[in-house]
């Protein structure tokens, strides 16, 4: 598995409750555009509609060579995924404060991947918690670093 691009501000905003794999169905200029790593999905989520899976707002620039026949940079991207994931997924995000988001896409056998978690938006005083928390393990893996210089 080759990354491609991760969201690292999902992390960040949400907490992922689970995490699915699912497929993307692309057009040749958007793989080609996606090899030369011309992409973004902070701002992407998916939404279940009429039992099929979709990705919005995922930015992928058009291709430089493409010509009349290049894709829209955020055109909507169907999702591959099974019908017991699709049910399972619709159940989880009509839950009050869920919404599925994009964690990273990756090359996966040749094919694009995308990780899909299902989010629960953090509140300020979480993400101020979290930022605590990795400040004060920093801060340890700082000072064990100048114990073992020291001796």
């Amino acid at each position: 598995m080759k990354e491609i691009l991760k969201n690292r501000k999902a992390r960040h905003d949400y907490h992922i409750l689970e995490t699915f794999e699912a497929g993307l169905v692309l057009k040749g200029t958007e793989v080609k555009a996606l090899r030369a790593g011309k992409a973004q999905i902070r701002d992407a989520f998916a939404r279940i509609e009429n039992d099929e899976a979709f990705l919005y707002n995922a930015h992928i620039d058009e291709y430089h060579h493409g010509n009349l026949y290049n894709h829209l940079p955020k055109a909507k991207r169907k999702l591959l995924l099974n019908k017991r994931e699709i049910r399972k997924l619709f159940g989880l995000e009509s839950i009050n404060g869920h919404t599925l988001i994009p964690l990273s896409l990756y090359w996966k056998n040749g094919k694009v991947k995308v990780e899909l978690g299902v989010a629960k938006g953090k509140e300020q005083r979480d993400k101020r918690r979290d930022l605590k928390a990795k400040e004060a393990d920093r801060e340890a893996r700082r000072s064990m670093m100048h114990l073992h210089k020291g001796s």
